[in-house]
């Protein structure tokens, strides 16, 4: 279990905490006002299943008991969500499978503040991954912002984990963290 914490983001009340029951609701919610990530990311909108799917989709190789996932609130209402796995792809590792924050809460700090603050609890992680959609320009500039280098998109998948790909799925591009 993650204690809950706060972030400093100036006249905001941020806190991240592991999310629970009651937050069925909300991250419905945030990810049908994230539509346009979910487009960017599988060429559809979220799908019902997609919130229950964050508590146990995996990597290859990755234990369920590495899996991290926090929720983002701002002022007491879900602003955002990270789905990320320790020691993966390699001892020591974390891999960032999802950072996605509400349209309504970007561009005001919120998301370096956070990305700032899980580095710093991370410890001495050797390399933090991410990927970012292909051709989504505001998620590429800021993972470069903090860091991480870019690699070559990869081609459109077929599979992406337990799940089919969409159809106007163009693939992602890896970002790397190294230390």
């Amino acid at each position: 279990m993650v204690d809950a914490w706060m972030i400093d983001v100036p006249g905001e009340r941020v806190v991240v905490r592991e999310p629970g029951p009651a937050d069925e609701v909300p991250l419905l919610t945030l990810f049908a006002e994230c539509e346009d990530w979910f487009v960017a990311a599988t060429g559809l909108p979220s799908g019902p299943g997609d919130v229950q799917s964050l508590f146990y989709s995996l990597p290859e190789g990755a234990s369920p008991d590495d899996k991290v996932l926090l929720v983002l609130e701002r002022d007491g209402v879900v602003a955002g969500l990270v789905d990320a796995v320790r020691d993966h792809p390699e001892p020591g590792a974390v891999a960032v499978g999802l950072f996605l924050l509400a349209p309504w809460a970007r561009g005001r700090g919120l998301g370096r503040a956070l990305a700032e603050s899980l580095l710093a609890r991370a410890g001495r992680v050797p390399l933090v991954t991410a990927t970012v959609p292909a051709g989504w320009r505001s998620g590429e500039c800021f993972l470069e912002r903090l860091g991480f280098t870019l690699a070559v998109a990869a081609p459109a998948p077929t599979e992406v984990g337990n799940r089919r790909a969409g159809r106007g799925e163009r693939g992602v591009l890896r970002a790397e963290l190294r230390f």
